[in-house]
């Protein structure tokens, strides 16, 4: 009789392998760690190999675990989404979504309250990152899909929202020193590569006065009167000035906001979210 893989051990394994730990792993699932390595130790008994690397730091998958998690992904899925449309149930289970800051302080607790209230089964866990940084963890499927920022009519993916990018600083007075400061996300983000293409084009001085992921602390340096930003319009916080063409900046590009997903079926929790986003994003 051929093995059978159980449900409940894969569920467990799914989390483990996102969590990086047992003792991390342990309490979303509702376990001891004694309970859960029993549980890996029983999957792998059925699989026949190791499936985890123990060290001091957590776990990493094996080479057999690393394929074992891709199974094991979509066949929980498919196995949630055959529960909830046969029993008539509604949705339940962990969402994990990514999001950049700017973008999670503008609609974070409109895009997951609603839809937590009408599933108060689901869970939605929230990373946020720049777009670039939200791309490597959907490839790794550390998330299962993200809000992500484009360049409006750079592709043919049907953006969700438009938001222009616009200048911003405490005060004009920071337009006056040189070279210009800037306070810029990753090298690799949208609003770093299209400020510097711009002020290169027009000739301008510039310096790099700072460069992260933080949203908050790029806010900070803007707030000091020390550096220029470049935002989402609708991410500009009331206590600084948008800087518009008098100022004589190079004109920036509009962002579009659409949905990345780790893989070409999401599981219909996932697609339902997603759903909700389209449907909510663009009233906000």
């Amino acid at each position: 009789m051929p093995a059978t893989l159980d449900i409940d051990l894969l569920r467990t394994f799914v989390v483990i392998a996102h969590a990086g730990s047992l003792n991390s792993a342990a309490p979303r699932i509702g376990r001891t760690q004694a309970a859960v390595s029993m549980q890996i130790k029983r999957l792998e008994e059925i699989i026949g190999q190791p499936l985890l690397n123990r060290g001091g730091r957590g776990v990493t998958l094996t080479q057999e675990g690393d394929r074992l998690l891709a199974h094991a992904q979509e066949i929980l899925s498919r196995h949630d989404e055959a529960i909830t449309d046969l029993t008539g149930q509604g949705l339940s289970g962990v969402i994990r979504f990514g999001c950049p800051d700017e973008y999670a302080s503008s609609f974070l607790s409109n895009l997951i309250g609603d839809f937590v209230n009408d599933h108060p089964n689901v869970l939605i866990e929230v990373v946020c990152a720049s777009t670039p940084r939200l791309h490597e963890r959907l490839n790794k499927h550390a998330i299962e899909l993200a809000l992500v920022s484009i360049i409006e009519g750079a592709t043919d993916e049907k953006s969700i929202r438009i938001e222009p990018l616009v200048w911003i600083a405490k005060s004009a007075a920071t337009l006056k020193i040189e070279p210009l400061p800037l306070a810029l996300s990753d090298p690799d983000g949208l609003d770093h590569i299209n400020a510097l293409r711009g002020l290169d084009a027009a000739g301008r001085r510039y310096r790099i006065a700072y460069a992260s992921g933080s949203l908050t602390g790029l806010l900070a340096v803007v707030r000091s009167g020390q550096a220029l930003a470049v935002l989402t319009r609708t991410a500009v916080p009331t206590d600084l000035r948008i800087l518009g063409p008098k100022y004589k900046l190079p004109m920036l590009p509009a962002l579009g906001i659409t949905i990345a997903f780790d893989r070409a079926r999401p599981s219909a929790l996932v697609a339902a979210f997603a759903a909700h986003i389209r449907a909510v994003l663009p009233k906000i």
